[in-house]
């Protein structure tokens, strides 16, 4: 597997590099106010980043006057475990540098996919990438080896939250793990063991040795 930069054409497939916001107090807070756990851990909704006026900036501006969260996921990672989307875009911004693990919904099969299809990508500290409501995404990966990340979240208000009570009609609907979170789990990861649909075929993806 190659690691790619988000500056290379090819993420245009999956998000782009949103420009013009001030985000230094976005990276202060969240470097400020947030733990580095030795796992992963996911929190949607983060007061002081809420507060922030940034908060306002990039609901109006990113999200087109929708309202949002803004959250993190921090910790040390280096597989890929599972896949999830949502239907709408999700922000990243790292204070330090990350690697996101990618693929398209488009290149599904059944409802399934292959690990083959994923791609990687490095995003640098401090900048601001849209992940499209057609990528599958998830956690994000440490860049360097044993050093941690900590990512600002921004989704739309209530995703992540309760899954809701849905009547099974289709494939996708047992896919439904929370509010606006579709989820597809590899075998080896702890979600499939808690009962998670394992929909992701090949290799559990770990960037260790490349980092």
């Amino acid at each position: 597997m190659n690691i790619l930069p988000v500056s290379h054409p090819s993420f245009q497939n999956y998000g782009q590099v949103l420009t013009g916001y001030d985000l230094g107090a976005l990276l202060d807070t969240l470097e400020a106010v947030t733990p580095l756990p030795e796992g992963v851990s996911y929190v949607p909704e983060q007061p002081e980043l809420m507060a922030l006026p940034a908060a306002q900036e990039l609901s109006v501006g990113a999200y087109g006057g929708m309202p949002i969260q803004l959250g993190w996921c921090n910790g040390h990672n280096t597989k890929l475990n599972c896949l999830e989307y949502h239907r709408d875009s999700e922000l990243n911004l790292g204070t330090r540098d990350f690697i996101l693990l990618l693929a398209k919904r488009e290149e599904m099969e059944n409802g399934r996919l292959n690990t083959e299809k994923v791609a990687a990508y490095y995003v640098p500290a401090g900048v601001l990438v849209e992940v499209y409501a057609t990528t599958l995404h998830y956690a994000p990966c440490s860049a360097k080896a044993g050093e941690g990340f900590k990512v600002l979240i921004v989704l739309p208000k209530g995703t992540n939250g309760p899954k809701p009570s849905v009547t099974v009609r289709n494939k996708e609907d047992k896919c439904l793990a929370a509010c606006n979170k579709w989820l597809l789990a590899h075998a080896e990861s702890a979600e499939a063991k808690g009962g998670a649909p394992v929909l992701l075929d090949g290799v559990n993806v770990d960037i260790g040795e490349l980092i």
